[in-house]
């Protein structure tokens, strides 16, 4: 009989049989304090960790030595420390300034206002610094550069990797604690079954799961760390197409498809009621809308058009389809400002195809809104336009067939389906203004055929875009005041609502950091502006905090004319429609994204007078946000723009494109990944048509991977 196991022994065994599902805690190196830093990290079990991919690798095979890099040109040396000083050379400005060298050399690594990196390295550590060497005051010297502890000096004599992961890491576990963690985690849990079906990674060429995450975590080559990435972003893909499409499967369970009549009597008076004539382009739309209202399938269209092609105009058409159909159409809004403008515009075409309209929004009054409610559900109102107010458990349709949603992403996946639920199989078409790129359109929405417009039938007298610093904040004043002189009227754009916001739903660029530039509020700029600038005129206010009432009283006021310039924050981003402003100025533009600005300058200039925009910004030359900035004064192709944006800033927040409850996507990149996206776009719609229920033993588990990854969405389809 064997003697009996140690506890270590015993403790080592049971780690060994951890699985993906297991806590993060039961991992070997994982305290309680490390397992609580890696939950701020979005880490809790195993499968987290080994998805937790690194965001760069250090390749010791082209490291240079200090003497040898070119002064100019990024490079990446290994050197030790020799000394660390911290330089306070005013309030609140820290300077650390650390001296390492090799065989051939000395440099000096400055990091301004990082205090803690003092605590981080030590003398005698080796280190790698990446970042672009310069020189100055004799030495070389790498300003901010990407830095990681190599080895302290106890274990610098052990063997080192020669291509070494960095992985995001959070206070409590560095770099060097999570390869340490990983590779125990790697070993510990040995082989893991795929769960792709071995046919379809032959097919698309790529190497098995276990392989990839230890060629990820530890490539052997370069090549092969993107190739591991590549196969667990689409792995990230697949699983969010699956979703996206058992929302789809969900939604419309048991919805029987209602074919409408496409070319009646309303939509030929509609289209003779138009002002103008649709373009070729419009018509191309309407064609494919009213195709997919005939049709015996329920439509899930987005009609994508950028500000002033005319989506408005397009959808006035599906509405008399619905209306020519005996049945009702109904027309939902982010805003009441948005919904209202709606109603203006079609209102009085749909009067003349004698189609019956009705207005609801949060500040209808209780007493109309319960006649309203009445006329809709007896069916002698064919068409609502409204905000959130349409989701009323008092407000039922008779025979609703149509629903029409601008802004789609401005509303979550619960109250898109709440909406279609008032009716029995009815189509969708959603509108955006909001450039996106395929890649994040198919990544977002998935299960939706897109229409685009991409011609102005009226282009308006233009726009000029300028960057303004805020030593030059006069020329902006300065138009200003030229326009309301002039009988115009123009827009002020703050990020915050208040002096006591932190800004924390802003972009926050690390160079902005540095600027200390002022961040605006609109509460405390309008006092500023009218006191100090515009005295003499009348300056108003608008912000998302406002009640209803309120902001539709301010924005009737600007429409009058009665409030000359509107200081506002980016809820005038969409839908806003007042010809007679022609001026915006911008404070920190960059702390917005190319969309919502291109957005916002989409407010001016629609008139018959050209409109100035003025970009306020403070961020260095060639930071990635000026760059940002110049691409906008240089173009005003939205979707160029939004293309730009997407490769600049990767998925993240680029266009606010983020659904309810979503999970933000980890390892796929939006810009880069577009042939991967397409890839799991296609495979997944394969899938679905042979086996809709991922009944099959082969596509069971993908569909439990898909429900893992992206529970939000099944979780919100539970409360639809």
């Amino acid at each position: 009989m064997g003697s009996r196991p140690s506890i270590g022994e015993a403790s080592d065994r049971i780690r060994r049989t951890c699985s993906l599902t297991d806590e993060v805690g039961r991992l070997r190196y994982v305290s309680a304090n490390r397992a609580e830093a890696l939950e701020r990290l979005g880490i809790s079990r195993v499968r987290d960790l080994f998805l937790h991919v690194p965001h760069r690798y250090l390749d010791f095979s082209t490291v240079a030595k200090i003497a040898f890099t070119t002064v100019g040109a990024d490079a990446t040396v290994v050197a030790k420390v020799e000394r660390i000083a911290t330089k306070r050379p005013r309030p609140r400005m820290s300077i650390v300034e650390v001296e390492a060298s090799d065989e051939t050399g000395v440099m000096t690594a400055v990091f301004f206002r990082q205090p803690w990196v003092a605590d981080q390295l030590h003398e005698g550590d080796e280190v790698a610094f990446s970042g672009t060497m310069t020189f100055a005051y004799g030495f070389r010297q790498m300003k901010a550069p990407f830095y990681e502890v190599i080895a302290t000096e106890e274990e610098k004599k052990k063997p080192r990797a020669q291509i070494l992961p960095v992985h995001p890491a959070t206070e409590g576990v560095s770099p060097a604690w999570m390869r340490r963690i990983m590779s125990a985690a790697l070993a510990d849990v040995g082989d893991i079954c795929d769960w792709l079906p071995a046919k379809l990674c032959a097919a698309r060429g790529f190497m098995t799961l276990a392989r990839a995450l230890r060629e990820v975590h530890f490539p052997t080559s370069l090549a092969l760390a993107e190739q591991a990435r590549r196969r667990l972003a689409y792995d990230e893909l697949l699983c969010l197409q699956l979703a996206l499409l058992a929302r789809r499967t969900v939604e419309l369970a048991g919805d029987t498809p209602f074919a409408h009549t496409t070319d009646g009597p309303r939509k030929q008076a509609l289209l003779a009621a138009l002002p103008f004539e649709l373009t070729a382009e419009q018509h191309a739309a309407v064609h494919d809308i009213l195709c997919d209202m005939e049709d015996p399938q329920i439509m899930n269209r987005l009609l994508l058009g950028d500000v002033g092609t005319g989506k408005t105009a397009v959808a006035a058409v599906a509405l008399a389809a619905a209306a020519d159909s005996g049945t009702q159409a109904a027309m939902m809004a982010p805003t009441s400002v948005l919904a209202q403008q709606y109603a203006e515009k079609l209102g009085p075409l749909l009067t003349a195809s004698k189609i019956s309209w009705a207005l609801v929004t949060g500040s209808t009054p209780p007493q109309k809104r319960a006649e309203i409610a009445q006329r809709v559900l007896a069916g002698d109102t064919t068409v609502v336009f409204g905000t959130t107010a349409l989701l009323s458990e008092t407000m039922d349709f008779k025979r609703l067939t149509l629903v029409v949603i601008d802004e789609q992403h401005r509303f979550g996946v619960d109250q898109r389906a709440a909406l279609r639920k008032k009716g029995t199989g009815v189509d969708l078409l959603a509108m955006t203004a909001t450039p996106i790129p395929r890649t994040l359109a198919l990544s977002v929405y998935g299960d939706i055929a897109m229409t685009r417009l991409a011609q102005r039938p009226h282009a308006g007298a233009g726009v000029t875009t300028k960057i303004l610093t805020s030593n030059n904040l006069d020329l902006a004043y300065g138009a200003i005041r030229d326009a309301v002189v002039a009988g115009r009227q123009a827009y002020v754009v703050c990020p915050l609502v208040d002096d006591s916001d932190e800004g924390a739903d802003l972009d926050d660029l690390p160079e902005n950091v540095q600027t200390k530039t002022k961040m605006h509020s609109a509460l405390a700029t309008q006092v500023t502006l009218q006191r100090e600038v515009f005295s003499d005129m009348r300056v108003g206010v608008l912000t998302g905090r406002m009640s209803v009432a309120e902001k539709d009283e301010t924005m009737a006021a600007f429409r009058a004319g009665t409030v000359q310039i509107l200081v506002s924050t980016t809820v005038i981003e969409v839908g806003v429609d007042v010809p007679n402003a022609t001026v915006m100025l911008i404070y920190n533009a960059d702390r917005f994204g190319l969309a919502t600005l291109h957005q916002l300058r989409g407010r001016v200039g629609r008139g018959d007078m050209a409109g100035e925009v003025f970009l306020n910004s403070d961020a260095k030359r060639g930071a990635p946000a000026r760059k940002r900035l110049a691409a906008l004064e240089a173009t005003s192709d939205g979707f160029k723009l939004a293309e730009l944006d997407l490769k600049l800033r990767r998925e993240g927040e680029t266009l606010g494109y983020r659904q309810s409850g979503a999970t933000t996507l980890k390892i796929s990149d939006l810009y880069g990944d577009g042939d991967l996206i397409e890839a799991a776009y296609k495979d997944a719609r394969s899938l679905y048509r042979r086996d809709p229920q991922l009944k099959d033993p082969v596509h069971q588990t993908m569909g439990l991977e898909a429900r893992d990854r992206f529970g939000a969405y099944f979780e919100e389809l539970g409360r639809a």
